[in-house]
């Protein structure tokens, strides 16, 4: 009997042997001049954990398209990070130390454009002389022949509708006039898109940040992790926009200062490590997103222009003062500004763990129609997790004005004191224009395939747009989050007083169902009928999931 099961696998065990000579025989030129030794790894737990972290990222890096690597920065959850939410139209009272840390920006006060604009303003001058009058008569059919009545169907104010709304009409009507003006002489801007009302989303993890409560709970538990209690961890941040409209080219703009000067010393940020909740700002659970108004593919996928509104001012109390009120406008323009050129960054292979090797730049404007503030922001650096939050020297740059008043006041059909020189910063904008970089603008995506259109196997690019598309648009599981009720919280973990019942919740069971993966469900079922003729023992559908 030994000697039959021996014969049956006696090819299994030459075939072993085989492979195993051919790794461990020595070829005949292995020797060196020195000894080269492997290296020497610190098997700690804080060095291991780090090693898996940095395979993760290079994994997320080695992925071709950009849709794939949005899926593998979703990878570790299933039901979605925990996402600190920055709302554009939602600022709470002293949000810009926060705001400045979370994007690693250094904020410029100014009075007038950065000297690049200056080539600019002669010719800007000529343009607000032509197209003056057409601006005021946009602006007093608005505001004064035109009578608006929208619903109500917000959590709004009725102020805050009506200025938004009025705010949209003059936007694309300025924008319009300006356009019609420059397309003939600027070829950027004939050929440029225009986006109303797109969805800009981007997602990042900040590091060096304190610990949450729930997370030094956690820790006691375990004697191993008494001595790191506090250690900071990575806070998944999501920020979400709507602007007004946008504008957006084939080829990015110019830098406003070189890319080296990114590590200066004068460009400080402040470091704000208190948890978002002493602020104001709250928690979320929901996949990561970044989309700059535009699904991957697009032939114009660098953005120029941005218009804001500023109604969510309304809403503040009076007591916050007029300068926290610029503050949350300064707030806004961060947001704003970082959230579109990080989602494009996203989509040129760069991510939050693999930062950008040039710098992007974009031009936010603020308005409600009268009140205008403009804002120039250089995005420098996207790497703000926990091993790069302090080591990384780069910053991130916005130069912003106060806001300006365009004109004083409509009497009789005729606008009163119109400031020509914020209609010129305005124009001013419009010309800058962009240009081609002369290196590599996406070093991290395939040759092949950059996006998921560009896959030659039917089913593997119709599984992978289907997965894309419904992780982004943030639908509910078939099975809902796991929930811990409120009577469990207090009998159960706050006071053991049921000691005596079954327990069958997770949180009984020492498990945690928020760890779950992505990739960690059965994939759908093929019936026997649908099955490859004739047999087929294969029952699921095959998934391609990224190996991150």
């Amino acid at each position: 009997m030994h000697l039959s099961k021996l014969s049956r696998h006696f090819p299994k065990f030459r075939l072993c042997l085989r492979r195993y000579s051919q790794t461990i025989l020595p070829q005949e030129n292995e020797y060196t001049e020195t000894p080269e030794y492997p290296p020497i790894l610190d098997m700690t737990l804080q060095a291991r954990k780090l090693r898996e972290r940095q395979k993760v990222h290079e994994n997320i890096k080695k992925l071709n398209t950009v849709e794939e690597k949005q899926i593998g920065l979703n990878m570790p959850r299933y039901y979605g990070w925990k996402c600190v939410i920055l709302n554009e139209n939602k600022v709470p009272y002293n949000a810009l130390p926060l705001v400045k840390c979370y994007t690693k920006t250094h904020f410029i006060p100014i009075g007038k454009l950065p000297e690049v604009y200056s080539e600019t303003e002669s010719l800007a001058d000529c343009i607000v002389q032509e197209i003056k009058s057409l601006i005021e008569n946009a602006f007093v059919l608005e505001l004064e022949n035109v009578k608006h009545v929208y619903d109500n169907e917000t959590d709004k104010s009725q102020e805050q509708i009506n200025e938004e709304a009025i705010t949209k009409n003059i936007v694309r009507q300025v924008n319009r006039i300006i356009c019609n003006k420059l397309a003939e002489q600027y070829p950027h801007i004939l050929s440029a898109q225009t986006d109303y009302e797109p969805r800009h989303e981007a997602f990042w993890f900040v590091g060096g940040v304190d610990v949450p409560t729930s997370v030094i709970n956690w820790r006691k538990q375990y004697g191993w992790l008494k001595d790191r209690l506090d250690e900071p961890i990575d806070r998944p941040i999501q920020y979400i926009g709507t602007p007004h409209l946008s504008i957006r080219s084939s080829t990015p703009l110019k830098p406003i200062f070189p890319y080296e000067e990114a590590t200066n010393s004068e460009f400080k940020v402040p470091k704000f490590t208190y948890v978002p909740e002493s602020v104001g700002y709250f928690t979320q659970f929901r996949h990561g997103t970044n989309i700059p108004g535009f699904w991957p593919g697009d032939y114009d996928e660098f953005g120029l222009l941005s218009y804001h509104g500023r109604d969510h001012i309304l809403t503040r109390q009076s007591s916050f003062g007029e300068q926290d009120n610029v503050d949350a406008l300064h707030c806004q323009a961060l947001k704003a500004s970082f959230g579109w050129l990080l989602a494009q960054a996203n989509y040129q292979g760069f991510n939050t763990y693999n930062d950008i090797i040039y710098p992007l730049v974009t031009q936010t404007i603020i308005t409600n129609g009268k009140l205008w503030s403009f804002y120039i922001y250089q995005m420098n650096t996207i790497a703000m997790h926990n091993e790069q939050m302090d080591e990384n020297p780069k910053h991130n740059v916005c130069f912003g004005t106060m806001p300006m008043q365009l004109y004083d006041t409509i009497e009789n059909g005729k606008i009163k004191g119109l400031n020509e020189n914020v209609l010129k910063m305005l124009v001013q904008l419009y010309l800058n224009t962009p240009e081609g970089r002369d290196y590599e603008m996406k070093p991290y995506l395939g040759k092949d395939e950059q996006v998921i259109a560009d896959i030659e196997d039917d089913n593997k690019r119709s599984w992978l747009e289907s997965r894309y598309k419904h992780l982004v648009s943030n639908r509910p599981k078939h099975y809902l989050m796991p929930e811990i009720y409120l009577w469990e919280k207090i009998y159960k973990i706050q006071h053991n007083t049921r000691f005596f019942e079954a327990k069958r919740r997770f949180f009984e069971r020492g498990t945690n169902p928020f760890k779950r993966r992505l990739d960690e469900h059965l994939p759908p079922y093929i019936p026997k009928s649908l099955r490859p003729y004739p047999r087929s023992r294969k029952k699921f559908e095959t998934t391609y999931y990224p190996k991150v």
